[in-house]
């Protein structure tokens, strides 16, 4: 039990460390847009990207992939500001009339993407010991339950900005995008891999 509780916690502070706030960032990027009666669409959107996230830390574990750390260290922003960009110019439709297998598929993608940046460290963790499968779901696990809070929370902050503030729904989204797109650009700076 008590390696279970490690793998789940060392899934809990990977997203929500505040010193590698991306997870935070994408998740609040990737939620803005939506409100709590979107629950069940939320969710599947947060196990999409765990289970992105999951296979890419498999594949890392077991050898199969092997990616240069300085690539995926530059692709994490990359993904942070295609969401919130996409938010900006979607901010006026309806959840109804975006197309949600793009979003679905792109939240796969990037799953892929945030998992191989965590890979390196993971693999070193897990290096020499058995069932790397169960410690890697157990800290999927985690993963997925950090993500949840950090979805309540901006699905949170999104009611009573909406609801008490009166703040505009489409304000919210436009709003809360450019800070996490004025956050990131010096995170794409910082971490540009080429020249």
């Amino acid at each position: 039990m008590d390696q279970f509780w490690f793998y789940t916690q060392l899934g809990l502070g990977h997203v929500l460390d505040i010193n590698a706030y991306d997870h935070i960032l994408f998740f609040a990027a990737l939620v803005v847009p939506y409100l709590f009666r979107d629950w069940s669409r939320v969710l599947w959107l947060v196990t999409i990207f765990t289970i992105g996230h999951t296979a890419s830390l498999l594949f890392a574990v077991y050898g199969m992939v092997n990616v240069e750390a300085s690539y995926v260290e530059f692709l994490i922003p990359v993904t942070i500001f295609i969401t919130a960009f996409y938010n900006v110019f979607t901010a006026g439709k309806s959840n109804e009339e975006k197309k949600i297998n793009l979003v679905f598929l792109t939240s796969l993608g990037f799953g892929l993407i945030h998992g191989l940046g965590f890979s390196n460290y993971f693999k070193q963790i897990v290096a020499e010991q058995d069932g790397k499968l169960w410690k890697s779901l157990e800290f999927a696990l985690g993963v997925e339950i950090a993500q949840v809070i950090v979805v309540f929370i901006v699905l949170f902050l999104g009611v009573v900005l909406q609801n008490i503030f009166r703040l505009k729904r489409r304000d919210w989204i436009l709003v809360l995008s450019s800070i996490i797109i004025g956050i990131v650009i010096p995170m794409l700076a910082d971490t540009y891999p080429f020249g």
